[in-house]
């Protein structure tokens, strides 16, 4: 007879640590040009956010205001298309964008060209302690390491 699993009662082999980092994964970045990379990255945002029930309008109306300058929804659509050599994301709306749609993974992707890591801020106080503690541990085996050797010529 096969055991009934409880729902109330937590699998302990399921838990996943938390996302420290920011940004999107090698499959959704692909491979390519950079404004082909760029414009994915845009779309991947605008789809996420689509599914949270915001709208292309509603993220254009917003990037609108916080810009101060009129932004489409046409022209939301052009920053994803791969193909329109012209229409590139300005830095400035992709700070809107980011703002407006709340997709902090695309934060990640300028960094990441660069062997950098964006993590969320609660986390940066962790990582100077273990740092700190490294460094700590690598003073101390040095500190032993002299104190034997003048320990060894009296």
């Amino acid at each position: 007879m096969a055991r009934r699993r409880d729902p109330l009662t937590k699998d302990l082999f399921s838990w996943e640590p938390p996302k420290i980092s920011v940004g999107y994964s090698e499959d959704v970045i692909g491979r390519g040009r950079l404004d082909g990379k760029i414009a994915r990255l845009v779309g991947q945002a605008l789809r996420d956010a689509r599914e949270d029930g915001m709208g292309r309008d509603e993220i254009a109306a917003e990037m609108s205001t916080f810009l101060g300058r009129d932004i489409s929804a046409t022209t939301l659509y052009k920053w994803t298309s791969e193909s329109s050599e012209g229409h590139r994301i300005p830095l400035d709306a992709f700070i809107a964008l980011v703002r407006a749609t709340d997709a902090k993974d695309l934060l990640g992707f300028v960094p990441g060209e660069f062997g950098l890591t964006v993590i969320e801020a609660e986390y940066a106080d962790l990582i100077e302690e273990r740092l700190l503690e490294d460094h700590i541990e690598e003073m101390q085996a040095r500190r032993q390491v002299l104190a034997a050797r003048r320990k060894g010529r009296r």
